[in-house]
């Protein structure tokens, strides 16, 4: 099976969970860096006419299909992934894994009583050595690149970024070699919300039968129901349209 397809002008690594914890371990081992993306049906219309985000993850060195409409649309297309691999459960894998492995995590981004919540969880379930720093997300333009520095002189080898697209691909694009000492990067968007608590993540039926967008819709539907509604049928515009094209 390929290591990677190319869907909507877009590079997807064909990677299982397993092989991506692989590939995050091997970077940490060899000291080198991962830029990790993670993409779903929202971002991808987003990319088409947002050249910036476009470029930002189409810059990735590891870009994941975290929507289970992103694996249908590749069986559709002719080119199956093997799995969804969720930003969220990468996350939580990693954690795991940076504690079995003694490294440290950076957590930037979301309220701050939610991201103090989310070091709080971590600390009494791993110890405090695994927390080499954390920030809220909310910030100006002129102090991201102190952030940048603060986050690259903590000695963490894994940072996670809660914020919302395309701020988080932005900041991860254009401070990533300030950040060349921190192995892996990537995106994480709501996660914090979801460990903290102040959001429900939907039954495991539901994200197998690719309905987390619904669940959410449900929950948050003032905020959701354009990125869903108006988003998912776009996406699969473009997914008919790559069809006929190919």
């Amino acid at each position: 099976m390929n290591k990677t397809i190319t869907f909507l002008n877009t590079t997807i690594h064909n990677l299982d969970m397993a092989e991506t914890l692989q590939q995050v371990e091997q970077a940490i081992e060899q000291n080198r860096q991962i830029h990790h993306v993670v993409v779903n049906a929202g971002k991808m219309v987003a990319m088409q006419s947002d050249k910036q985000l476009y470029a930002d993850v189409n810059s990735a060195d590891l870009i994941n299909a975290d929507g289970q409409a992103i694996v249908w649309a590749s069986k559709f297309l002719g080119k199956p992934l093997k799995e969804r691999v969720a930003g969220i459960d990468l996350m939580q894998s990693l954690v795991e894994l940076a504690a079995q492995k003694h490294y440290k995590i950076f957590l930037f981004g979301a309220q701050e009583d939610i991201v103090k919540k989310v070091v709080d969880k971590y600390t009494k379930k791993y110890g405090k050595k695994i927390i080499a720093g954390y920030r809220n997300g909310y910030f100006t333009k002129d102090e991201e690149p102190e952030i940048a520095r603060q986050i690259a002189q903590s000695g963490a080898q894994i940072l996670f970024v809660a914020i919302s697209s395309p701020t988080k691909e932005n900041f991860l694009n254009n401070y990533k070699d300030t950040l060349k000492n921190v192995n892996f990067i990537m995106g994480v968007g709501g996660s914090f919300d979801v460990v903290a608590g102040k959001v429900k993540r939907a039954p495991l039926w539901m994200q197998k039968a690719g309905l987390e967008w619904f669940y959410r819709l449900v929950q948050e539907p003032k905020r959701m129901w354009k990125r869903y509604l108006i988003g998912n049928t776009k996406f699969i515009w473009y997914v008919i349209k790559e069809k006929w094209k190919s």
